[in-house]
């Protein structure tokens, strides 16, 4: 009775799902560890304040959400992460489109230019950005080129205009092969097909991108979108090094001010609360992007 109670127990149907979870169970954990337990435990350390110095943990219920809206900080701070981020996606989705187009062609070497603009993407972040410190300085590489062509250069990383158009470009030069990379992928994936009976039809070159290509890779461009602008968001290192958030507050974005307030001026309470500012932008951003999918991305049947 009780072996015949087992086996119908252990139907195939039960093995299979026991099967099936023992398989998710390690990345399940890794999920709970390291993304769901450090989320909660952000939004507890939002209701607190939490002196490390004075070794004080003390409950304030919603004193640290009062504080956010009340920051005179804070509207500069996320104006600057939305141009930051406005400026990043733009030009490093159009670049690396531009490059993907004209990569894709059965060129002789042309492996070799595809090597040089996905090399950056391996480059050791930190490296990336001191070299790029030291050549936008006063008396730095790039002022000392536009000193021979007649041109004195401006002090770029000291000054609000150009210091956010350099981390900008510079972050553009580090990420836009990895982009170009999936958008090459995605145009040899079209049908030539297409391409050849458009031609036949009359179709000039930039038609048919904008009816073909455009079309056939748009999910590799919310793919794209969706990477970069997330990745805009949580940008530190880059304004770290090169311009430490000045001058004044121009190139303080939410991460760089969330590392300040926690980590600098040991307000680790404010700082979990901007925290979960950040996870509600890019959780909003992420959804609406998601949304707009079924209106501008085709899927081919």
């Amino acid at each position: 009775m009780s072996a015949g109670h087992k086996t119908q127990f252990w139907t195939i149907a039960r093995r299979d799902s026991a099967a099936g979870y023992l398989f998710i169970a390690p990345q399940l954990a890794g999920i709970v560890t390291f993304v769901l337990l450090p989320l909660c435990l952000v939004f507890w350390y939002s209701l607190h304040e939490w002196n490390v110095l004075a070794n004080t943990f003390n409950y304030t219920g919603a004193q640290n959400y009062r504080m956010l809206l009340e920051d005179p900080s804070l509207p500069a701070v996320l104006g600057s992460t939305a141009l930051f981020s406005l400026g990043l996606v733009v030009l490093n989705m159009s670049l690396a489109l531009l490059l993907a187009v004209l990569l894709n062609q059965k060129l002789r070497g042309i492996a070799v230019f595809r090597t040089l603009f996905f090399s950056p993407v391996v480059v050791s972040l930190v490296a990336w950005t001191i070299v790029w410190g030291f050549l936008l300085q006063k008396n730095g590489g790039i002022n000392g080129m536009l000193l021979f062509l007649g041109i004195e250069g401006p002090n770029w990383l000291r000054e609000p205009v150009t210091a956010m158009i350099s981390v900008i470009v510079v972050q553009v030069f580090k990420n836009v092969g990895l982009n170009m990379i999936l958008f090459l992928a995605a145009l040899q994936s079209v049908p030539n097909e297409l391409y050849e009976a458009a031609r036949i039809d009359g179709a000039p070159p930039f038609k048919q991108f904008r009816r073909i290509t455009l079309p056939m890779i748009s999910p590799t461009i919310l793919l794209t979108s969706i990477i970069t602008i997330v990745g805009s968001l949580q940008v530190f290192a880059q304004i770290a090094v090169l311009t430490q958030g000045g001058p004044g507050v121009s190139t303080t974005v939410l991460v760089y001010y969330l590392y300040q307030q926690a980590f600098q001026f040991h307000f680790f309470g404010y700082g979990s609360t901007l925290s979960i500012l950040l996870f509600v932008i890019v959780a909003c951003l992420t959804f609406a992007q998601w949304q707009l999918r079924k209106r501008i991305v085709f899927y081919e049947n």
